[in-house]
């Protein structure tokens, strides 16, 4: 039996289902559909910082290898963007505590820094550390970035 008469839905009804679910983002699925496109015609998708993912397999015949090349196109540009803004958002920190501050940059996981910083360093870094993150995006999203602070004694503490 074929998976799809496993799952009790014919094609064209399993292609619908996400539909409702992008609806309210109607801009998220422009993005997807104008990306793959753009994928197929020009070989590689950008970011906004101009690095590029070379994607060999979009024009592929084969379905599940041009698929693969699909989401990587849609993937690619955002996931890139994250680590050119949160590299950025490092040296940025990093240079700013050096600065005779006696706090450290001393870990990064994913979107977020964790910095130790003194009792007596505390506000100054919960007022400066944000200002500084929304800045390294200029020129580069078209939506305004958003920061959040924690802290305390340990990682679990600071969320």
């Amino acid at each position: 039996m074929r998976p799809r008469q496993v799952a009790g839905y014919r094609q064209p009804v399993r292609q619908n289902l996400h539909r409702p679910l992008l609806r309210p983002h109607l801009g998220v699925a422009e993005y997807m559909q104008r990306t793959k496109e753009q994928a197929a015609v020009q070989g590689f998708v950008e970011n906004p910082s101009g690095r590029r993912l070379y994607l060999p397999n979009i024009r592929n015949k084969n379905a599940n290898a041009r698929a693969g090349a699909e989401r990587a196109a849609i993937n690619a540009p955002m996931q890139g963007t994250a680590s050119d803004l949160i590299k950025r958002a490092m040296t940025d920190v990093s240079r700013w505590l050096s600065d005779g501050l006696t706090s450290k940059l001393i870990m990064r996981e994913h979107d977020k820094l964790a910095l130790e910083a003194p009792e007596a360093k505390l506000d100054l870094v919960k007022e400066k550390r944000p200002q500084m993150m929304v800045k390294v995006d200029e020129g580069i999203l078209k939506v305004p970035l958003i920061t959040e602070v924690g802290a305390g004694m340990n990682w679990g503490k600071a969320h």
